[in-house]
């Protein structure tokens, strides 16, 4: 994908706003969630509306590619979620932690 002065590709293949953290995923799905370039100036104070408008174009302009993009974070985001345990069970860590002789004595 052709990205514009506006948007730089990153390390790991994310797509941020230059200058910013944020990223073109975010934007983009909350853009399809029904949010305004005015509510997602709310969401994301430091993008001015403008740049936001910009991305919206992009978007519009290269919907096919921004889709698949999103996609892949999506796939991503719940191949993380799948594989990152829920909940850290304190009881089975003591047992561990106590199994292997901790906490150690001096």
């Amino acid at each position: 994908m052709n990205l514009p002065d506006f948007l730089v590709e990153v390390p790991l293949g994310d797509i941020r706003m230059r200058g910013s953290r944020i990223s073109l995923y975010h934007v983009i799905s909350l853009y399809k969630e029904g949010y305004s370039p005015e509510r997602l100036h709310e969401e994301y104070p430091t993008l001015s509306v403008e740049l936001i408008q910009k991305v919206i174009g992009f978007y519009l302009e290269n919907w096919a590619e921004v889709d698949a993009y999103v996609a892949r974070c999506e796939a991503e985001l719940a191949r993380l979620e799948a594989t990152t345990p829920r909940v850290l069970n304190w009881e089975e860590m003591r047992r561990k932690m106590e199994a292997q002789g901790w906490p150690k004595k001096p």
